[in-house]
């Protein structure tokens, strides 16, 4: 599967942006810009599947105090973040044309903002607390914390008016996409996933090898 992972992911990537550039139509209003929609709704929905893996992984830690735990509840962070980032960073380029402003603080984007800025914190929090056992079990303890946070983001267009454009999966009949649209779209989705996947995989071994290096290092100052 390790080595199925990254052609997988590269082949879907290679579909995926033929879809959207290519295969998906322009849309009547909003023109090429549009496109944009297809990476940044699937950076969003692949961030919230990272933080969920977080949330339950640090539920797990603190459960049964196991190290791997910790390690996945640490690399899905990371890569929550690194797709939070392209979502925070792909819908002001969106919005510029659209709306004639980068950014406002409508409830959307300002949870968003609080949401990335929570788990970058939980970030730094393992960089500066030394001790691995309550490293660990601070993380776990914030990242549940911050979870909080992930489904009111998705809610707040459902729960508030925004500028923020309501949801076209779900939000009723008239927010629906094309079909092409919504093909472009589940190919980038399922292209986005098989990069979580294949990131989380390459980020849990890079983990388990710093954990023998820390091992080692243990042993021999105890020599």
């Amino acid at each position: 599967m390790s080595r199925l992972l990254p052609i997988v992911c590269f082949l879907t990537m290679c579909v995926s942006l033929y879809a959207i550039f290519i295969y998906a139509p322009t849309e009547r209003t909003m023109g090429d810009v549009q496109r944009i929609f297809y990476f940044h709704i699937s950076a969003w929905w692949i961030a919230g599947l990272a933080l969920t893996v977080t949330f339950f992984s640090a539920v797990f830690y603190l459960w049964k105090k196991d190290r791997r735990f910790d390690a996945a509840a640490l690399a899905s962070t990371e890569i929550g973040v690194l797709f939070m980032t392209i979502g925070i960073t792909t819908g002001p380029i969106w919005a510029k044309p659209i709306w004639g402003i980068y950014w406002t603080w409508d409830p959307r984007l300002t949870s968003a903002l609080i949401c990335w800025l929570m788990y970058f914190a939980i970030l730094m929090l393992r960089r500066y607390v030394p001790e691995e056992t309550k490293r660990a079990n601070l993380a776990s303890v914030t990242s549940i914390i911050a979870y909080v946070n992930v489904p009111f983001v998705f809610m707040a267009i459902r729960l508030f008016r925004t500028q923020h454009p309501q949801p076209v999966i779900g939000g009723g009949d008239d927010s629906g996409l094309a079909p092409a649209m919504t093909h472009a779209f589940l190919v980038t989705l399922l292209a986005f996933t098989f990069l979580y996947l294949w990131l989380m995989e390459k980020r849990l071994a890079l983990e388990a090898t710093s954990g023998e290096v820390d091992h080692l290092h243990k042993e021999l100052e105890l020599t």
